[in-house]
């Protein structure tokens, strides 16, 4: 049995998950080439949430494919309902880039995200969503404890690169790398997602929450049953890149004039260290014109000059980046903008069956 003939088949289980206060849902997907699987996202999306008993909306966002899965996914919406929106990308921006576009484009209280290879499984959105809201959580995360890939190429160095993540950043998440979750609105949108960042979501809203209002939830995982798979072994370099800026934005988001400037001090002693005790061996008549510590101590006092120079800089940055507005690290189709833009805030919302309103 297919992935999508799963989800269909279990779509009644869903709501096994407790009552939630009153809201209105967005989830969000990004895909990628994945023409295979765009109507079997949106069936199985529609499957589990048709008897839902909030207004909700499913934004999957176009990622540039080039085999024709934007086409198949406006297709494949106009039969089922305005309450399945597509937002095209002028080209492929990467995974990050296209999850932002779908967080800005969405207009729910809550927003869930979650991949298009249907190895998420949307079954499990009234659950993670009614923990969100019922323990007043600002982020709930999926666990993906029974996890259907491979061993040696995804399971492996995404548990190093859990516990790895866990260690830095002093977050209790066992998966991170879980694209099922579910955000506050209000909360999600304070932060911005570039480059690789989608993989540190909670560690970046660490900064604007405490870490005592975010929580995961065990979830299902599915293999792939169709398309291919956009991630690699090369991922875990990216990986350790950005935990590199996940971990300065998490300790001096608000203060690098510290890091650089403890940097810069630090340098620039040892420096006119070197410098001094190189001036009292020329008072002695030592000659010290051939010595290399002449040098070291000449660049670590350049170098440290540079370090609070750079200290200064930021601190000017960062009062520009939290004072204005962001650019956003993606494009729309022209066409496809104007239709956002046009959209009314109340239309384009899933009406709440007739037997959950009565």
């Amino acid at each position: 049995m297919s992935t999508s003939s799963v989800l269909s088949a279990g779509s009644a289980s869903a709501f096994s998950a407790p009552p939630a206060p009153a809201h209105r849902l967005s989830v969000v997907v990004p895909m990628y080439n994945e023409i295979d699987n765009a109507a079997p996202l949106i069936d199985a999306v529609q499957g589990a949430l048709a008897a839902y008993p909030h207004p909700w909306e499913l934004v999957v966002v176009d990622d540039g494919s080039r085999d024709g899965t934007g086409l198949a996914l406006e297709r494949h919406a106009a039969t089922v309902g305005p309450h399945i929106r597509v937002v095209r990308l002028a080209r492929n921006f990467r995974q990050t880039a296209a999850m932002q576009a779908g967080i800005d484009a969405a207009r729910g209280d809550v927003i869930v995200t979650m991949d298009g290879d249907l190895q998420n499984d949307p079954r499990d959105i009234p659950r993670v969503v009614a923990r969100l809201l019922n323990d007043d959580m600002d982020i709930v995360a999926g666990w993906r404890k029974n996890r259907q890939d491979g061993l040696w190429l995804r399971k492996v160095p995404s548990r190093i690169a859990n516990r790895l993540i866990r260690r830095i950043t002093g977050l209790p998440f066992q998966d991170l790398g879980c694209s099922l979750k579910a955000f506050r609105a209000d909360v999600l949108r304070e932060v911005r997602l570039y480059g690789e960042m989608h993989r540190f979501i909670p560690a970046w809203l660490a900064t604007v929450t405490s870490p005592s209002r975010m929580a995961e939830e065990a979830v299902l995982h599915h293999a792939r049953t169709a398309g291919a798979s956009k991630y690699g072994i090369s991922r875990t370099l990216r990986v350790i890149v950005d935990l590199l800026a996940v971990t300065f934005f998490l300790r001096f988001a608000a203060r690098p004039g510290h890091f650089f400037g403890v940097l810069g001090l630090g340098v620039l002693s040892f420096g006119m260290a070197v410098l001094g005790y190189l001036g009292v061996l020329k008072l002695l008549g030592e000659s010290i014109g051939g010595r290399p510590l002449l040098s070291l101590g000449f660049f670590s006092v350049i170098g440290g000059l540079q370090f609070l120079m750079t200290g200064v800089l930021s601190e000017l940055l960062i009062r520009i980046y939290y004072g204005g507005r962001y650019g956003s690290p993606y494009v729309l189709k022209p066409d496809n903008a104007v239709v956002q833009a046009g959209l009314a805030a109340d239309a384009g919302w899933s009406s709440a069956p007739a037997a959950q309103a009565d």
